[in-house]
């Protein structure tokens, strides 16, 4: 049997994956200044191939970032009105119908940007010495 989640615990595990997001947007500014330096130094095709393929990447983490943003911010105000008006949970519904698929997509993401974040390590490390 696996255990329910408070309203509280719901709430903070968005307040965290939100903050983390938000770092994530922090280091994709500072991927995309590495880029910038980057095609100013190197002319290689090579180079400017992996340039236009991170910058496409960076495009579509922003993208998810913000979507995953907004809809955990929605269900942490929904988790925020239930806890103050004192309305009773249906978890089980909650769960299914909002939790379980939002958890899936972020963990997804965290999976995604990790890799391309290691991704990028190895292709700065390459080409900008």
């Amino acid at each position: 049997m696996s255990r329910i989640p408070s309203i509280m615990s719901l709430h903070l595990r968005y307040r965290l994956w939100i903050a983390e997001m938000n770092s994530d947007i922090n280091i994709l500014r500072i991927f995309d200044d590495y880029l910038q330096e980057l095609a100013s130094k190197k002319n290689e095709q090579e180079v400017k191939a992996g340039i236009d393929q991170f910058q496409q990447q960076f495009v579509l983490l922003r993208k998810e970032i913000d979507e995953l943003r907004h809809e955990m911010h929605i269900l942490k105000m929904k988790l925020a009105a239930y806890a103050r008006e004192m309305k009773p949970v249906n978890y089980k519904t909650f769960q299914a119908d909002n939790h379980t698929t939002l958890k899936k997509r972020y963990l997804a993401f965290r999976k995604a940007f990790d890799k391309i974040k290691n991704d990028f390590g190895r292709f700065e490390g390459k080409w900008l010495q």
